[in-house]
C-alpha cells in the first residue's frame, strides 16, 4: 500500500502538484543505480544513504523490478543495477508506474462536469506537466555525477575540506 503522505512539485509561485513518496522513493532509487552504474548496489546502502525505511524501499525496488526498471541478482554479492541505460530511462514512465492517479481535481461527482470547460483545462494541464517528464531521462537528472557523488558520501559538494 502506498504511503499517504505527499510531496510536492512546485509549478508556480505557492502552487503545486504532490506526487508520493513511492514516487520520490523510486526516482531516488534510480538516481542512485545511474550515479554507481559500474557496480551493485543494496538496498540497505540506498537506506542509509538516504535515511530511507529499509522496508519501504523494499516495497519500491520489488516494483521497480517487476516493471523492468531496475534488475536485481540475488546471493551473498548480489545488490540491483539498472535494467537499462539511463539515457533510456524516461521520468515520465517511471511517474505513470508510481503514481495511482492523475486528476487534478474530481469532477466525476460534480454536478457541473456535463457542460464545464474546467475538465478539458485540467486535462491539458495534466498532459502538458507528463510531456515535460516524458522529455526527460535519468541520465538527465545527473547534472553534475561528480558533485552528486560527493553529496551522496557526505562530502562537501565543491572539494572543500576532502
Amino acid at each position: 500500500m502506498r504511503e499517504e503522505y505527499r510531496y510536492q512539485v512546485f509549478l508556480a509561485e505557492e502552487k503545486c502538484v504532490r506526487f508520493t513518496r513511492y514516487t520520490d522513493y523510486s526516482l531516488r532509487v534510480l538516481i542512485h543505480l545511474a550515479l554507481h552504474d559500474d557496480r551493485l548496489c543494496s538496498i540497505g546502502e540506498i537506506s542509509r544513504t538516504y535515511e530511507l525505511s529499509h522496508n519501504h524501499l523494499m516495497k519500491v525496488v520489488n516494483a521497480l523490478a517487476r516493471d523492468g526498471f531496475v534488475e536485481t541478482v540475488r546471493g551473498r554479492s548480489g545488490g540491483m543495477r539498472l535494467a537499462h541505460p539511463p539515457a533510456q530511462i524516461k521520468v515520465g514512465a517511471v511517474i505513470r508506474r508510481t503514481e495511482e492517479g492523475f486528476e487534478l481535481a474530481d469532477c466525476s461527482g460534480c454536478a457541473l462536469s456535463p457542460a464545464c470547460g474546467l475538465t478539458g483545462v485540467l486535462a491539458k494541464g495534466m498532459q502538458a506537466m507528463m510531456a515535460v517528464f516524458d522529455s526527460h531521462t535519468i541520465a538527465d537528472l545527473l547534472t553534475d555525477r561528480d558533485v552528486l557523488r560527493r553529496l551522496v558520501n557526505r562530502q562537501s559538494p565543491i572539494g572543500i575540506g576532502a
